[in-house]
């Protein structure tokens, strides 16, 4: 049987890191962090949040242009001309983008306007999608399924990196269970086991995992004391006004005050909090 690549060889195995852009890596001693809306919705949406970024040393924007929703009549995002103002933020601030790919067909047009491809957890398990993303030359933010156990996790990041694919970061972002106090449950065990089976860098959401803002920063704090290469949270300048998950987006001040809260516990960790941020537009 071939070697799984996804698994650590040994013991001693380094975590890998991955390279986001020039600036940004996931999986070293710098901690990645991103953090964005749920959902685009306009420019000046993403110019806030953008700038509260920066001021935060906060390198990278995620945000959804091309949306899974439960229901069919809401939200579905803005598409094509939703990455367009991803890209735009990229261009005049220097921020890596973080966005959602849904069908092979949506491949390319999100690889020329985004960083990181994420893969939401409803498609961890589409392995024609999975397949596909093997083949191109972008970290991959791999969500784990609301019902997948570990190892099922991991085949799938095996489907990518047996494509060739080896830029592969793994999140955590809650698994289902019959309380319904939190939207999901946060599986920070199974943050402690991936680290210990899997060289791939590990980040958490505690934001779907939550699904309430106020419970969010002890999450969050939480996922870096255990050993989690990042977060990728959000946020949204008026939360309650969101188009989609309103209720699990932090505020700006909110995620200033996490940013502070959580940077004495990375340095504990030996790990640092905030990243290089170029506000200077690019090239």
């Amino acid at each position: 049987m071939t070697t799984r690549i996804a698994l650590k060889q040994t013991e001693q195995t380094p975590t890998s890191v991955v390279r986001i852009n020039d600036r940004l890596t996931c999986g070293g001693k710098d901690l990645w962090i991103t953090a964005g809306p749920c959902a685009v919705e306009g420019f000046s949406q993403l110019e806030m949040v953008s700038q509260n970024l920066i001021e935060n040393g906060v390198g990278s924007l995620r945000g959804g242009a091309f949306k899974p929703r439960t229901s069919p009549y809401s939200f579905q995002g803005l598409e094509l001309e939703g990455l367009k103002m991803l890209d735009e933020m990229r261009r005049l601030h220097g921020l890596a983008i973080v966005t959602e790919v849904m069908a092979i067909e949506q491949i390319e047009a999100i690889a020329a306007h985004a960083d990181v491809l994420q893969v939401g957890s409803r498609n961890m398990q589409n392995f024609p999608l999975l397949k596909e993303l093997g083949k191109i030359d972008k970290p991959i933010l791999l969500k784990r399924g609301l019902a997948a156990t570990l190892d099922e996790f991991l085949w799938s990041a095996e489907y990518i990196m047996a494509g060739g694919n080896q830029r592969v970061i793994l999140c955590e972002r809650g698994i289902r269970s019959f309380d319904s106090e939190t939207r999901n449950v946060l599986d920070l065990g199974g943050v402690a086991v991936l680290k210990q089976k899997s060289h791939l860098p590990v980040i958490v959401d505690p934001s779907h995992a939550a699904g309430r803002r106020d419970i969010i920063p002890a999450m969050a704090k939480a996922a870096i004391a255990v050993g989690a290469d990042g977060l990728i949270i959000e946020i949204h300048p008026s939360p309650n006004q969101s188009v989609s998950d309103a209720d699990q987006a932090l505020s700006l001040e909110m995620f200033a005050t996490l940013m502070n809260q959580v940077e004495p516990i990375a340095t504990a960790m030996n790990r640092s909090l905030r990243s290089p941020v170029n506000s200077g537009a690019l090239a």
